[in-house]
């Protein structure tokens, strides 16, 4: 994955970086191929190249196969997976998250005086469910190491369990299907990933099923960014309209501006592995979660303010994430 990156985008984008600090440059490299991948999306569905009929699909292919060999591919042989804290601890940290910025989300859309509950509860959900997988896993690929990335997988086990307990809860919906949605096949690719490497397993499998893993792997990413894209083209026109102006603002103060505070607190004072410390700043730094207008469609919530700050927190977070991410890495002394 880091070669594929550094290899088809890095060229076309050290014209945007060369007179930044090094550290910025490096994060903008790693940042805005996920945004021109989007883009790609969008125009995709615009020119009905990827129609909403073969979403389902390439959805069902980028969860239940893709994603998972990429799971694989970052766990297997993984140095920093083998110690305790690093397979117990982000989980909770993944949770623990999720429930602050969602408390937090609650009381200022309270303060911020809207009426509604159900745009309450979806402001909340969307201040506290971050993007975790489709920005931080080629960030964390770019920036940082597999080691890092396999963390990152183990940690995002708490925010997809925050979903479908917490997350419901909010919306008011009833979380009994949530069990089994959460059992689902990246969370089972890390179970078993993990115990297989904690068993040396990466000595026992052949090699072409590793390499197999690895070619699958590199596929998800751009193939669900993509998707993303697609998506999200068709909810611009709810984007659009000016009713909306006040959630818009209020989502990005609050994912883009607030929140992350907290998170680079928590990163230089949790006594923690480097590669968690790592997740920690870079989650701190991600818009709202794609998956927040899902839930909000079928949990009783407000669709179109989660569409709204879904869209607008992830256009700002091209100029926010590199701010954050290389202030974060220096006021934890990383």
């Amino acid at each position: 994955m880091t070669d594929f990156f550094a290899f088809h985008f890095a060229p076309m984008l050290a014209a945007f970086s060369f007179n930044l600090p090094d550290e910025t440059g490096k994060v903008l490299l790693a940042v805005l191929p996920v945004f021109v991948i989007a883009v790609i999306g969008i125009a995709m569905r615009k020119a009905n190249w990827l129609t909403e009929q073969a979403d389902q699909s390439l959805l069902k292919v980028t969860i239940n196969v893709l994603s998972p060999a990429l799971i694989f591919d970052s766990i297997m042989n993984n140095e920093a997976l083998k110690q305790f804290s690093n397979v117990v601890l982000p989980p909770l940290v993944g949770f623990g998250t999720v429930a602050l910025g969602t408390g937090i989300g609650w009381l200022f859309a309270r303060f911020a005086k809207f009426d509604d509950r159900k745009t309450v509860a979806t402001l909340a959900i969307c201040a506290g469910i971050y993007n975790y997988g489709y920005i931080p896993v080629p960030l964390v690929t770019t920036l940082f190491d597999r080691e890092t990335l396999g963390v990152l997988f183990v940690h995002n086990v708490g925010v997809e369990l925050s979903f479908w307990t917490l997350a419901v809860a909010v919306l008011g919906g009833k979380s009994g299907r949530g069990w089994k949605q959460f059992l689902n096949p990246p969370v089972l690719a890390i179970i078993v990933s993990l115990s297989l490497n904690a068993l040396g397993g990466h000595e026992i499998i052949p090699r072409f099923i590793l390499i197999s893993a690895k070619m699958l792997g590199q596929c998800a990413v751009p193939m669900g960014i993509i998707l993303v894209g697609a998506m999200t083209a068709d909810h611009l026109k709810e984007f659009r309209s000016a009713t909306g102006f006040k959630s818009i603002v209020t989502s990005c103060i609050l994912r883009l501006g607030i929140l992350p505070i907290f998170f680079l607190l928590l990163a230089k004072y949790l006594p923690c592995s480097v590669e968690l410390k790592r997740v920690i700043i870079v989650e701190g730094a991600m818009p709202t979660a794609t998956f927040t207008v899902i839930l909000a469609r079928h949990y009783g919530g407000d669709a179109s303010t989660a569409v709204r700050a879904l869209i607008a927190t992830s256009a700002l977070s091209l100029i926010t994430i590199p701010l954050w991410i290389r202030f974060g890495l220096k006021f934890v002394g990383l």
